[in-house]
């Protein structure tokens, strides 16, 4: 088909949260656009979506509805014509898109690491026994527990600014944060110590930026196609699979990472007692095209391992 090119008359409305980070993200997609089709900036529009959880700060995720308060409206607003795009942390996605909606231009992964934050401490042993920890991830707060159960762990919400003022406040002595977002803000000033994964698995998908469309919009279709990154697609396809298969949301927590290595893939996976009392963690590797099926299997196995009433 001939692609219609959006122009300064005729926007390509792109539709995003209204945080900073958000925002970065949504420029980034549009400066991709521009250069693959050689657009001006005025041929795309920002259009700024308040959504349910950005509104309400004062609670945890898990007791105002889970990830979907993060994509909601904005799904809505995709489906009723109002944005042709929508740009989503793919961290924050549910497994499952509404009907009539396709989740499949990633674009290339930044850092995937975690970062411990503090403006005194350099890292978890640093920090003296009952210190106060503010983190408003369930994951994150299972994985600390798991290592320091003395700790004081405190809900922790808002944007990076917000969390950032917090600690300077003496809310708490130290938080973590993605080190994809510090750095997607360029954020160079802010006190961090970026955690390996082999001693804080991430969050399946974190660090990566994902597209949404319509799937009947054939010109939106073509143009990510010339913006989409294959490796991250692949890594996520793997991640996002064993998130599925084990029914994750914000209630659970879950770790997850795949990377590539020439033709082979390497998934580690690992679900949490919200306590941190237990861990099960799994590994695996094969081949790249195998990355779903090996989400699945890792999937059962871990709850198999757990037992029926683990979540």
């Amino acid at each position: 088909m001939t692609v219609i090119f959006p122009t300064p008359a005729s926007p390509f409305n792109i539709g995003t949260r209204g945080s900073p980070l958000a925002l970065a993200q949504a420029h980034e997609t549009r400066s991709r656009l521009m250069a693959a089709f050689d657009l001006p900036e005025d041929a795309f529009a920002i259009c700024v979506i308040k959504v349910t959880g950005d509104a309400i700060q004062d609670r945890p995720l898990k007791e105002i509805g889970g990830k979907g308060l993060f994509t909601r409206e904005i799904e809505e607003a995709l489906l009723d014509g109002s944005i042709d795009i929508a740009v989503h942390s793919m961290k924050d996605m549910p497994v499952e898109q509404p009907g009539g909606l396709l989740l499949d231009t990633y674009l290339p992964r930044e850092d995937v690491r975690d970062a411990f934050v503090s403006l005194h401490a350099k890292g978890l042993s640093d920090l003296a026994e009952g210190a106060t920890v503010g983190t408003s991830s369930l994951r994150r707060r299972s994985q600390l527990l798991a290592k320091r159960p003395d700790l004081n762990i405190v809900e922790f919400r808002g944007n990076v600014q917000t969390r950032l003022k917090k600690l300077g406040d003496g809310v708490a002595e130290a938080t973590f944060l993605a080190m994809a977002g510090l750095n997607r803000l360029n954020m160079t000033d802010v006190p961090r110590t970026a955690i390996a994964p082999d001693d804080m698995l991430p969050a399946v998908a974190q660090g990566a930026i994902g597209i949404e469309r319509r799937g009947d919009d054939d010109r939106a279709a073509e143009m990510l196609a010339a913006i989409h990154d294959g490796p991250t697609g692949q890594r996520l396809a793997a991640e996002r699979s064993f998130l599925g298969h084990l029914d994750g949301s914000c209630e659970t927590p879950i770790g997850g990472l795949a990377e590539l290595n020439g033709g082979s893939l390497r998934l580690r996976g690992e679900i949490l007692r919200t306590d941190g009392t237990e861990v099960f963690a799994d590994e695996m590797s094969g081949a790249i095209e195998d990355g779903p099926e090996m989400g699945r299997e890792m999937a059962v196995e871990l709850l198999e391992q757990a037992g029926p009433d683990f979540f």
